[in-house]
């Protein structure tokens, strides 16, 4: 990603930053509720259609992800499993079951903050929208308020190894 303070933002890009913000409000609420800070918004024709944040330790389930959350609103939102003309937004790299759903789901494109070396699906582990046999093709970019998005799960490990 290119430093967008040095130069003129292009219309997609102030897109992307104003939705990331999105994500990060919802990544905040999952900070303030002991969980892992990662937040999601999906957006359509310039809207946002669904929110989501993790929730594993509450539901006591690991599919309780952001990205998921916010796929199966979306879909109850639209009324459609297709996600078709959809942009995800989230905070951290999507792990290889996030990146899937959203392949799975018809989203257009994924677009997150900071990456996840441990877990990510779109390039750190595995780059799983690039796999051949898919019938739809989810574009993937990355580095969108990176730095906010990753001083946010830094200032939760730090907090976490605190108490």
């Amino acid at each position: 990603m290119t430093d967008l303070s040095k130069k003129e933002m292009t219309m997609p890009e102030k897109y992307d930053v104003k939705f990331m913000k999105c994500a990060l409000e919802e990544a905040t609420k999952a900070f303030k509720k002991g969980e892992v800070p990662i937040g999601c918004v999906i957006v359509k024709d310039g809207e946002i259609v669904a929110r989501g944040h993790n929730t594993i330790e509450k539901d006591k389930s690991s599919l309780s992800h952001a990205e998921v959350k916010a796929i199966k609103k979306a879909q109850k939102v639209t009324g459609d499993w297709r996600l078709n003309g959809c942009t995800l937004y989230s905070t951290v790299e999507p792990c290889v079951m996030c990146v899937s759903a959203c392949i799975l789901s018809r989203v257009d494109r994924v677009v997150y903050g900071c990456r996840e070396v441990n877990l990510g699906g779109c390039g750190s582990i595995a780059e799983i929208h690039r796999l051949k046999g898919f019938s739809h093709k989810t574009k993937v970019e990355g580095g969108i308020l990176e730095e906010e998005c990753s001083q946010l799960m830094k200032s939760f490990f730090k907090s976490v190894r605190k108490k």
